[in-house]
């Protein structure tokens, strides 16, 4: 029995249908699925090869710059390298320009992962853009950077 304030089924079923931030959400999570399962057999969510490869510079980035890039606050960010540090992956260093800032660095360890890792990457990213139909996987990309 419905409630008198209830909104309609009609209602939930239309959001449902046509809500970009539950197709993207839905998206994303499939997406995330499919690359954690191509990445385990080296160690990796798809959040960390992400975090591993945006750390891929010639000079180290501060933490607020990769916070920023991934689209992420500095305290999950902060959380997210703590498994890469105790593996030897990633170091965390004070800036020496500003030594409130701290500094993140590729070890040797984490570079060679991130080459072995990249095909796998490679294969799976292939795969799912094999899966979208109906517009070019270029056109589905700009149009979501559009929405940031």
């Amino acid at each position: 029995m419905s409630n008198p304030g209830d909104l309609p089924r009609a209602i939930t079923l239309h959001v449902r249908d046509t809500c970009l931030c539950l197709h993207a959400q839905r998206a994303a999570r499939a997406l995330a699925r499919r690359f954690d399962e191509a990445l385990r057999p080296l160690g990796l969510t798809s959040g960390q090869f992400s975090l591993l490869m945006s750390l891929n510079r010639p000079e180290p980035p501060s933490i607020g710059r990769v916070a920023s890039g991934l689209v992420m606050d500095r305290s999950t960010l902060t959380a997210n390298l703590k498994p890469l540090q105790r593996r030897g992956l990633v170091k965390v260093a004070v800036d020496e320009e500003d030594r409130r800032n701290r500094r993140l660095t590729l070890t040797a360890a984490g570079r060679a992962l991130l080459r072995k890792a990249f095909p796998v990457w490679k294969d799976a990213h292939a795969a799912a853009e094999r899966r979208i139909v109906g517009c070019s996987p270029d056109d589905l990309r700009a149009a979501l950077r559009t929405l940031s």
